[in-house]
């Protein structure tokens, strides 16, 4: 049995066969090269183990790759690059199809013969000719330069954190932390000096402080995570314990991506007009994570199930302590202020409804990672609410790290949005949308 959740939260059944058809997506015709090669690349990023924030860089990099192939060609928009040249009658299609292929294969050699396959079948379908080799050629400038601007960005090597003291309020490695030179450290330190592809800096989105640990404030949100995001919680409804599964296995590259491919194809959006929007979507993505870092590392705040083992501690009459806590989902390894998933959710979120409007969607989000879950929308407000939701009931997360990560990412998509790739035709663009 299969649930859906979102708007109507209605139970369905017999959806077994779809999901075999699903990977991803839904099962629609054929889309553009531009979709085509997006499931392409965020299927590859999975199967090769990547984490979500690497996820996040390699999609931006994928397709602002497409995006600078497509748009030499089409001139719709001010270029991110700013020296590809394609000449005239190239074939724009082509162009995306081989600068995805081109980063793809660069970033993940084991998957080339599957890779090869994919852009011989995709360019099989463009008629040879010299409309066809241009585009080619002209995909492959694109990647290379986006390949190479990137190549020192500081995404490697990895860096890790060791913890201090053991100080209430202050983050502690977790089960999932590996061992580093004899000690449990926290992972992706150096993600937080990752160079942005759309803001300026992550130091320009410091955040306010996590509530202080003796507030009311601090302990309203400990005893909601505590009571809804133990493993064994008989206060978790079971749509609750299914958002909460949904996203620990899915990224918010993966989600975002899929909704997005659906909504280009419902609304019927052009090859260039989606070449802009996914490299929109993936650049505000990675800059939220990489503010995400910024502050989670400035704050370096403890995890609900530390807090909970440590609750005599903090100085607050309002909160027990459970020595005996464990989260429904596993506690990814640093700290919790802001939340990854909430920055990175409300990011795409403010850029997408720019792009296609707030509500009035058919987005089915699927996983074959968690098969037995379908999660339906109609709005990018339900999808952020969700997460926020899942991370809470999944015991990771305290709602004001959710709150927090909220702010960043609104903040962050609506800087992205207004300062990148915009239309050559619109010189002076006001940007007057509402996220909430």
């Amino acid at each position: 049995m299969m649930r859906m959740h979102g708007g109507a939260r209605k139970w369905i059944f017999g959806l077994c066969m779809l999901m075999a058809t699903l990977l991803f997506g839904p099962a629609v015709a054929k889309a553009d090269p531009v979709l085509d090669w997006n499931v392409i690349a965020i299927n590859t990023a999975v199967a090769n183990g990547q984490n979500p924030f690497a996820q996040a860089r390699d999609a931006a990099i994928v397709q602002l790759a497409v995006f600078e192939a497509v748009n030499a060609v089409t001139g719709d928009y001010r270029s991110y690059i700013g020296n590809i040249d394609a000449p005239r009658g190239a074939s724009a299609d082509a162009a995306a199809i081989q600068a995805a292929y081109r980063v793809l294969v660069t970033y993940f050699l084991p998957s080339k013969p599957t890779l090869d396959a994919a852009l011989a079948n995709s360019l099989a379908s463009i008629p040879d000719g010299k409309a066809k080799t241009d585009g080619i050629a002209t995909g492959e400038a694109a990647a290379s330069t986006l390949i190479a601007l990137r190549s020192n960005d500081g995404s490697s090597p990895a860096q890790f954190k060791t913890p201090g003291p053991a100080v209430p309020g202050e983050w502690q490695a977790t089960v999932s932390c590996p061992i580093v030179n004899g000690v449990a450290s926290g992972i992706a330190f150096q993600w937080q000096n990752v160079t942005p592809f759309g803001i300026r800096s992550a130091k320009d989105f410091l955040l306010g402080p996590p509530p202080a640990l003796r507030s009311n404030e601090y302990a309203k949100t400990y005893n909601e995570v505590m009571t809804v995001g133990s493993l064994d919680s008989s206060e978790r409804p079971p749509d609750r314990s299914d958002v909460a599964t949904y996203y620990a296995a899915t990224s918010p590259t993966q989600a975002f991506n899929q909704a997005a491919r659906q909504i280009a194809q419902e609304q019927r959006r052009s090859l260039s007009e989606n070449a802009r929007a996914l490299a929109l979507i993936n650049m505000a993505i990675n800059d939220s994570l990489v503010a995400a870092f910024f502050n989670k590392y400035h704050y370096n705040f403890w995890r609900p199930e530390t807090a909970i083992h440590a609750g005599d501690t903090d100085g607050n009459r309002k909160t027990e302590a459970d020595p005996n806590f464990q989260p429904f989902i596993v506690t990814p390894c640093f700290p919790s202020y802001p939340s990854n998933h909430g920055s990175a959710a409300n990011a795409a979120a403010a850029v997408m409804r720019r792009l296609y409007g707030e509500a009035g969607h058919s987005m089915t989000l699927s996983n074959p990672a968690v098969p037995t879950i379908v999660l339906q929308y109609t709005s990018f407000k339900q999808i952020t609410n969700d997460i926020s939701d899942a991370r809470v009931y999944g015991g990771i997360h305290f709602r004001t790290d959710q709150d927090a990560g909220a702010v960043l990412g609104l903040a962050i998509g609506k800087e992205v949005y207004k300062h990148n790739l915009r239309p050559v035709h619109d010189d002076d663009w006001d940007d007057d949308h509402d996220d909430d």
